[in-house]
């Protein structure tokens, strides 16, 4: 379209834009036709020349033509480069895209693995599985002619759930790195609790994203919303957030925001507001990008709910890949892999609660696991110091101290009539009336 709209409008006449453009656009489009739509979306497997369900020659057949497509394009464009600067970038575009196709016709590189994303576009993705050397390459230069006087500091609240940090040195070869490890300035202890509910249905079972929702649904009318629900599906965050629609559909006091139906920034913000402007409070159910970099101090999110233990999806071609080299070292994947990746995961979601000195809140793992599997001690351990429940009177009295809490923290007055926390016996009648009732 660039190109269409810019020869047009620059150099009329003196290439047939429209045949150049429309080559172009008609190579993509057979490259996504021969995809297809993928209704389960996500990302395609590529282990061979093709990936997995496509014809090999086919493959071949459409890559070829992007490049042709590429190739007649940057010819029509270095013909008038001299003219106008939109040119020069305009062809440095089209070889940056001839370059990026020219390396998925060659074979893969050894050590990386390779797939398709399947959305509402087609990415094509090369990783390797381990970037130690890009690291000491491109980053710490250690290969360089030159001797570099450089040194770089790498800080998050995330690097790892172990003394040396391995899920971070490690796969970037820094083995020889300093570790500095800072306490946090928040008193989890007296600040946050965690529960985990025994008798909940069990994380493969039809029912579990149903009960999720119930749990939810009862907890936040508690406290008026201020709730963030994380999945680890976007199933599950279909099931939970229609199920918690229809609960709260006739609710003055509580609204239901789901990732995707506003940009992450304006849900962020409308999620906020629900607190400050007193009318309403909100429970935002969000999956993937919403587990890290949110940030919502205050009584505005006073519990966060995990649905499932945030292990990586084993179909994942880079956790497939990950896992198959693990084992041919003689590691256990589970052990070496799966476990890092779900603490460093699950203290990233825990992470959303408690943002400042002064907020109090309540993590909910809807995960028996954590508390019946040996490794959940693993990941329990992975988190802060937080006092752990197991009962739902717990639960129950956790949820009026943070609305206690919540009153303490606005004077009379600034609450209209009416939205000020249930109460414990509210709580028990909620979970036999309907959802005008709670």
């Amino acid at each position: 379209r660039d190109v269409l709209a810019t020869g047009l409008r620059l150099t009329r006449g003196f290439a047939d834009w429209n045949e150049v453009a429309g080559e172009m656009e008609l190579a993509s489009r057979e490259l996504r036709l021969l995809v297809g739509n993928r209704s389960n979306g996500g990302k395609v497997r590529w282990l061979s020349a093709a990936p997995d369900e496509i014809n090999e020659n086919d493959w071949a057949e459409v890559l070829s033509a992007v490049t042709l497509a590429c190739d007649n394009a940057a010819k029509a464009l270095e013909s008038v480069s001299e003219t106008a600067p939109d040119f020069v970038r305009l062809l440095e575009r089209v070889l940056g895209i001839k370059d990026s196709v020219a390396v998925f016709i060659a074979p893969c590189e050894a050590g990386s693995v390779r797939w398709l994303d399947v959305g509402t576009q087609l990415r094509l993705v090369e990783s390797p599985l381990n970037i130690a050397s890009a690291v000491q390459d491109k980053l710490l230069q250690q290969n360089s002619q030159e001797v570099s006087t450089r040194s770089w500091i790498f800080t998050s609240a995330t690097l790892g759930d172990d003394a040396k940090l391995s899920w971070f040195t490690r796969p970037c070869g820094l083995t020889e790195a300093q570790i500095l490890r800072v306490e946090s300035p928040f008193n989890y202890a007296e600040q946050a609790s965690i529960y985990v509910p025994r008798n909940f249905p069990k994380p493969a079972d039809a029912q579990h994203s149903s009960a999720v929702a119930q749990l939810v649904a009862k907890g936040s009318a508690m406290i008026g919303g201020r709730t963030l629900v994380l999945t680890t599906t976007l199933k599950a965050l279909r099931t939970i957030s229609d199920a918690l629609k229809l609960q709260f559909k006739d609710s003055q006091t509580v609204e239901i925001l789901v990732q995707g139906q506003l940009p992450k920034r304006e849900l962020m913000e409308r999620f906020r507001l629900g607190n400050n402007n007193g009318q309403l409070g909100c429970i935002l159910v969000a999956s993937a990008s919403f587990w890290e970099g949110i940030d919502v101090p205050g009584d505005a999110l006073q519990m966060v709910v995990i649905d499932k233990l945030p292990f990586p999806p084993p179909n994942d071609p880079m956790v497939e890949a990950r896992s198959s080299q693990l084992e041919q070292e003689g590691k256990s994947a589970f052990n070496s892999y799966f476990l890092p990746e779900a603490a460093v995961a699950l203290k990233q979601g825990a992470g959303r609660l408690i943002r400042r000195e002064s907020d109090h809140g309540l993590l909910v793992v809807c995960d028996s696991r954590l508390a019946s599997m040996g490794y959940g001690k693993r990941l329990l351990a992975a988190l802060p110091t937080m006092k752990l429940i197991g009962s739902e009177p717990e639960f129950v009295a956790e949820l009026r101290a943070l609305g206690q809490h919540q009153l303490g923290q606005v004077r009379l007055g600034e609450l209209p009539p009416g939205q000020f926390p249930l109460n414990e016996a509210q709580f028990t009648k909620s979970s036999t009336t309907d959802s005008s009732q709670v």
